[in-house]
C-alpha cells in the first residue's frame, strides 16, 4: 500500500521525542509556534492512524492474502476507519506536486467522515490550505518538508515497532509540553505542568470506577494524570474521563490526545463551560462527578456575568463573582459538580482567590462556613507556563474528616530552573504527607479552626495561618566591634609593609 522504507529496528521514546521535535524546524522562521503546533501535532495523528491501519493491512494480508473481500472486513473494525486516499502515505506521494494543502485538508475531512462517532469537528478548526503558511508556493513546500519529516524512519509508528499507545501519546505530550514552554502567555490556556498536575491527581487519589471531570480541560493533560494513576495501581481501565474545553483548537488536542493514549472511554465537550454548561445529567441539572480537577484561566474578565444571576443550575446561589474577575465563577461550578458522597476538586488559582474582598469574600465565607473547603496549597513561583505570579490550589470535599482547614506553604519547595522552577518529587511527597496527616508542621503546615477563620474575616492568606519567620542568630557587638579593632590593626601594618615596599623601588 506504500513505498515508504519500513525500519523495524526498536525504537526509545527520546528517539520518537527528537524527530518529531525536529519536524517542527520545518516551521521555525516562518510561522509563529501558537499556529503551527496545531499543523505538527495533527500530521503526528494522521501519522500514527496511518502507520497502525499498514501495520494492521500487513499483517491481515500476511494470514488472509486470498481473500481481498475478508481482508476488507477486518479493517472495518479498526478503532479508526481510514480511506484509501487519505492514508499518510498517499499524501505523502503526492507531495512534490502543487496542491498539498489542499490534499491534506482533503484527507482530515475524508477521516473525520469515516469516524464521525469519534472525530466528528475535530479538524474543522485547523486548515493545511491556510494563508497563515504563506504563499502557494512557500505553503507549498513547508508541507512537503514536513510530510518528509514525517516520512523518516524513527517516525515509523507501527504497533509492531513501538509497541502499545503510551509511546505515541507521550511523544504527543512532549510536543505539547514544548510548544507551552515557547508559546508565552497564551500557553496556560492549554497545559497544566506536569507535576502540578502528578500533585492534582495524587490529591484526589482516584479509583477505580471514579467519574473523573476536568470543565477547563485544555488539551486533557490533568484528566489523563488521573486515570494514569488507577491503571498504575489496578491495570485496568476502570474509570470514565469528562471534560469541557472553550477554544475549539485546544478542544481539538484534547481529543487526539486523548485516542493517543488510548483513553477511548471519554466524553470531551466543546463549549463555554460558565455560559453553556455540556455536561449535563439531563436537560435540567449538571452531571456530579466523584472527582472533578482544573486549572481555569487566570481571573478571567469576560467569563459570563450578564448572565450569571439567572443560572438556571443555581451555581451562583452563594454570589455572584465579579464582573472582571472569573475565579470564582469556576470554583462554585466545580463545586455544584462534585457528587454528594464521594465528590472531592482540586482547582488551581491565582492567590487574590483567597484574599480579596467584597463579592468574593462573601462566597469564600460560605463556601468555608458550609464545610466545604480542606486544604490550601501554595505553591512556588514560575511554575506555569505564560505567567511568573505563584499560584495556590485549593482543595474542596462534600465529605470531610473534620471541620478544620489545612494550610500547607509549600512555596519554598523547589527546583530554581531559567526560565521556569519545578516540583521535584521530595517537594511532591512533602505536600501529599502533610495533607494525609492533617497536623501542624513548624513553618509548613497549620490546621486552622473554624474560630480562627473567622477571626480572620475568611481570609485565607496563607501568612497569616503559616509562620515561615526564621529567627536570626543573636550578634555579639562587643565581638563584631574587637574584630573591627584587630581588623584596622592588619590593615595599618599592611600599610606599613607596602610604604617599605615601594621606598625600596624608588617610590618615595
Amino acid at each position: 500500500m506504500n513505498d515508504l522504507v519500513v525500519n523495524k529496528t526498536s525504537v526509545s521514546q527520546d528517539d520518537i521525542n527528537g524527530a518529531v521535535w525536529a519536524a517542527c524546524d520545518t516551521f521555525r522562521g516562518t510561522v509563529d509556534p501558537s499556529i503551527y503546533k496545531d499543523y505538527v501535532l495533527t500530521m503526528l495523528f494522521l501519522k500514527y492512524v496511518s502507520d497502525v491501519w499498514q501495520d494492521h493491512y500487513d499483517n491481515y494480508k500476511q494470514q488472509y492474502g486470498d481473500h481481498p473481500e475478508l481482508i476488507e472486513e477486518m479493517l472495518k473494525n479498526e478503532r479508526f476507519v481510514l480511506p484509501a486516499s487519505a492514508s499518510f502515505y498517499a499524501l505523502h506521494a503526492l507531495r512534490h506536486t502543487p496542491g498539498n494543502g489542499e490534499r491534506i485538508d482533503k484527507a482530515l475531512h475524508a477521516i473525520e467522515e469515516a469516524n464521525l462517532g469519534k472525530l466528528r469537528d475535530v479538524f474543522q478548526d485547523i486548515s493545511f490550505n491556510s494563508n497563515k503558511l504563506g504563499d502557494e508556493q512557500q505553503k507549498n513546500d513547508i508541507l512537503r518538508h514536513l510530510l518528509e519529516d514525517f516520512a523518516k524512519p524513527e517516525l515509523n509508528l507501527r504497533e509492531s515497532r513501538v509497541g502499545q499507545l503510551d509511546v505515541i501519546g507521550n511523544a504527543y505530550e512532549f510536543l505539547i509540553k514544548n510548544f507551552a514552554s515557547t508559546s508565552g502567555k497564551k500557553a496556560g490556556e492549554f497545559y497544566t505542568p506536569p507535576e502540578v498536575s502528578t500533585l492534582m491527581a495524587r490529591l484526589m487519589d482516584p479509583q477505580p470506577g471514579d467519574e473523573i471531570c476536568d470543565p477547563t480541560c485544555g488539551s486533557g493533560s490533568l484528566l489523563m494524570k488521573c486515570g494514569r494513576l488507577i491503571r498504575q495501581r489496578t491495570g485496568a481501565r476502570k474509570y470514565a474521563l469528562y471534560g469541557q474545553e472553550a477554544i475549539g483548537s485546544t478542544w481539538a488536542l484534547a481529543k487526539m490526545n486523548m485516542f493517543l493514549h488510548g483513553e477511548d472511554n471519554h466524553r470531551i465537550e466543546w463549549g463555554d463551560t460558565i455560559r453553556n454548561p455540556k455536561l449535563l445529567d439531563g436537560a435540567a441539572s449538571l452531571k456530579h462527578f466523584d472527582i472533578v480537577v482544573a486549572n481555569p484561566p487566570f481571573s478571567l474578565e469576560k467569563w459570563g456575568f450578564e448572565g450569571a444571576e439567572a443560572d438556571k443550575f443555581s451555581r451562583f446561589r452563594r454570589g455572584l463573582p465579579p464582573r472582571t474577575k472569573g475565579d470564582y465563577a469556576f470554583i462554585l461550578h466545580m463545586v455544584e459538580t462534585m457528587k454528594p458522597g464521594t465528590g472531592r476538586m482540586a482547582v488551581v488559582v491565582p492567590h487574590g482567590v483567597l484574599f480579596r474582598g467584597a463579592a468574593e469574600g462573601r462566597i469564600r465565607q460560605k463556601l468555608i462556613e458550609e464545610n466545604l473547603l480542606d486544604v490550601v496549597i501554595g505553591l512556588p513561583e514560575k511554575l506555569f507556563y505564560g505567567t511568573g505570579i505563584p499560584a495556590a490550589v485549593l482543595v474542596f470535599r462534600k465529605q470531610k474528616t473534620d471541620d478544620k482547614v489545612l494550610f500547607i506553604d509549600a512555596s519554598r519547595d523547589f527546583e530554581a530552573g531559567k526560565n521556569q522552577n519545578l516540583l521535584r518529587e521530595a517537594d511532591l511527597q512533602r505536600i501529599l504527607d502533610a495533607a494525609a496527616a492533617r497536623r501542624p508542621v513548624a513553618r509548613y503546615a497549620h490546621l486552622a479552626t473554624p474560630a480562627e477563620l473567622a477571626e480572620n474575616d475568611f481570609n485565607l492568606n496563607i501568612p497569616r495561618y503559616v509562620d515561615t519567620f526564621e529567627e536570626e542568630a543573636v550578634i555579639d557587638l562587643m565581638a563584631v566591634k574587637r574584630e573591627r579593632e584587630q581588623l584596622k590593626a592588619e590593615l595599618a601594618q599592611l600599610e606599613l609593609q607596602m610604604d617599605a615596599y615601594l621606598k625600596e623601588l624608588g617610590y618615595e
